[in-house]
């Protein structure tokens, strides 16, 4: 199967998420992976590394911003141009629309919300759960290209060794792919590391009892060098930021820890870190369903709990 991979770069690295699907593809068949945007030439290089056989760059004026319709004429063009037989996307705001204008121009068909990918019978075959992540079943395609959006956080990516040809290229754009205009980009500011790349998690629910108990979670996280994750109702009460939200609705994350404080477990929270390598609950309810799937449990209150944790570890440190 001969692919294309979109990546997304940030600060001079390639994207975490991408370069997972890269892997995934590059063990299916021929992948190449795309790079576009600023300092695209001099990241491009890197995802050699994790499976592509070559990697196309541009560096256009019209893929400075973040905007999806200049991406789509470019993805386009070199679908056009290679013959893809998939085009394949790690979930995020910028390529679930890259994804789906492009599967709009090009009259393919996308399948989304992936978590895994493989070839059968000569064909490529998507792996989506459902029923509330309860069932994996397999989704196909009728057409080619194969359009794909793979889950946040569902392929890790993996070092092969490798090496890629980085091939620059200079897409043609369409008149009213040019007509947006970026006029304000903010990011927050962020202390510690994102909870899609943290190797530990501490993550808070509304067993915390107030906002201003974050305090304990954050403490622990800071203490394991981690990052601070928060539930859904937490979030929408406004306890705690949206970026910090963890579950079908928030993100889905896998790091090697993942420490719940004051978490019930229900099926909308677990389906976004049961991929977890370690899971510990903490909660005063031991009929709390979180308790059915963790891998270690601990019946209490956490406010004592917590602090002690936090204090052991600091001391071991």
């Amino acid at each position: 199967m001969k692919s294309l991979v979109f990546l997304e770069h940030h600060g001079g690295a390639l994207e975490k998420g991408g370069l997972g699907v890269l892997g995934k593809a590059a063990s299916l068949g021929d992948a190449a992976g795309v790079v576009l945007g600023e300092v695209a030439v001099a990241v491009a290089a890197g995802a050699g590394a994790f499976g592509a056989s070559r990697v196309y760059a541009s560096e256009a004026e019209a893929l400075a911003a973040p905007l999806p319709q200049p991406r789509v004429d470019a993805m386009a063009g070199l679908v056009e141009q290679t013959g893809a037989e998939a085009v394949l996307f790690a979930s995020s705001v910028l390529a679930t629309d890259v994804a789906a204008g492009l599967a709009a121009r090009l009259d393919a068909g996308l399948n989304w919300d992936l978590t895994d990918l493989a070839v059968q019978d000569g064909g490529l075959v998507g792996k989506r759960p459902a029923l509330g992540d309860t069932v994996l079943v397999d989704v196909g395609w009728t057409s080619s290209p194969r359009l794909a959006l793979v889950r946040s956080g569902a392929l890790d990516p993996v070092e092969s060794g490798g090496s890629a040809e980085v091939e620059e290229f200079e897409p043609a754009f369409s008149d009213f792919s040019t007509l947006a205009t970026l006029v304000e980009q903010t990011t927050e500011a962020a202390t510690g590391p994102s909870i899609e790349d943290a190797d530990v998690i501490v993550a808070g629910g509304r067993g915390l009892g107030s906002p201003e108990a974050f305090a304990l979670v954050e403490e622990l996280a800071a203490a394991l060098g981690g990052a601070v994750g928060a539930t859904r109702a937490v979030v929408d009460a406004g306890w705690y930021p949206y970026a910090t939200q963890v579950g079908q609705t928030g993100k889905t994350v896998s790091p090697r820890l993942y420490i719940a404080c004051g978490i019930s477990g229900a099926i909308q929270h677990k389906v976004g870190m049961q991929g977890s390598g370690t899971i510990v609950a903490i909660n005063k309810d031991p009929n709390a369903p979180i308790f059915d799937f963790c891998d270690l449990g601990v019946v209490g209150d956490l406010h004592q709990i917590v602090p002690k944790l936090t204090e052991l570890v600091r001391s071991r440190a």
